[in-house]
């Protein structure tokens, strides 16, 4: 039986939760095996933790989004630490720089992003990375302060900058735009990448994947992309299905942590 992952799901944000044992349930139904679920607000990790306690399938990532890092102060900071401290958390994240829009401030997005990659560091843990429109800026910071493996979530860069986060040992993770018809260069890079380098997700419930792009994305729409993969690389769904599996062990539980810096 073929089992698919969700290596970065938004289920315990407002827009999910309020059905989240309906989703949990159609996880179950649609072998979605694993989930790692990325909160952006300390209400969100609350959550997050009362349903790990629940379902060993559950794990958390927790950070401090790019866009909301303007407003953060040092107890926000110190909080994060503390449930680091406490082996709450299993990812950091989602971390990184969004340029995408006209108020952005890049220092400060910068700064958080590096503060948090040094408590990756300090408390080795892995780290999921958010980058758009800021492709250089993001890479030029992990080479120099990362020390811990990472994933580029949503991935939709260039071959080059894939290999390169894989030279520095990172994962690339494909959602539903992989899916869509604009996708441009990703099945390229779908095609390209390391097989033991491959991350699925939905990012839900942003970017649901071809055919249910319009409706509302949860997990159980993950095999759409993986499926997607599976075109791309031309390859079997049940090899492939146990390759992704061991990355995101690998990724998880940090089975590689030498960079090539």
């Amino acid at each position: 039986m073929i089992q698919y992952i969700d290596s970065h799901c938004h289920i315990t944000c407002d827009r999910l939760y309020g059905r989240v044992e309906e989703i949990l349930q159609n996880c179950r139904q649609n072998h979605v095996s694993q989930l790692l679920v990325v909160c952006c607000k300390r209400e969100e990790f609350d959550r997050a933790w009362q349903l790990k306690q629940q379902y060993d399938f559950i794990k958390i990532a927790y950070g401090f989004y790019p866009c909301d890092t303007y407003e953060l102060t040092e107890q926000d900071y110190e909080d994060l630490e503390n449930l680091c401290k406490q082996n709450k958390i299993d990812v950091i994240g989602e971390i990184g720089l969004d340029y995408h829009y006209e108020d952005t401030v890049k220092e400060i997005q910068q700064q958080a992003f590096i503060r948090q990659i040094q408590l990756a560091v300090k408390y080795q843990l892995p780290f999921s990375v958010h980058m758009r429109d800021a492709t250089l800026d993001g890479m030029t910071l992990i080479k120099k302060y990362a020390e811990t493996p990472f994933v580029l979530h949503c991935f939709s860069g260039s071959i080059e900058t894939a290999m390169e986060a894989i030279r520095l040992g990172g994962y690339i993770s494909f959602a539903g735009p992989l899916t869509f018809k604009n996708a441009r260069n990703l099945p390229a890079v779908a095609q390209s990448v390391p097989v033991e380098r491959i991350l699925t997700e939905t990012d839900s419930p942003y970017l649901t994947p071809v055919p249910f792009r319009g409706k509302e994305n949860e997990p159980m729409y993950v095999r759409y992309t993986f499926e997607k993969i599976c075109e791309c690389r031309n390859t079997d769904p049940a090899i492939l299905s146990e390759q992704i599996k061991e990355n995101y062990q690998n990724f998880i539980q940090m089975n590689d942590t030498i960079l090539n810096k």
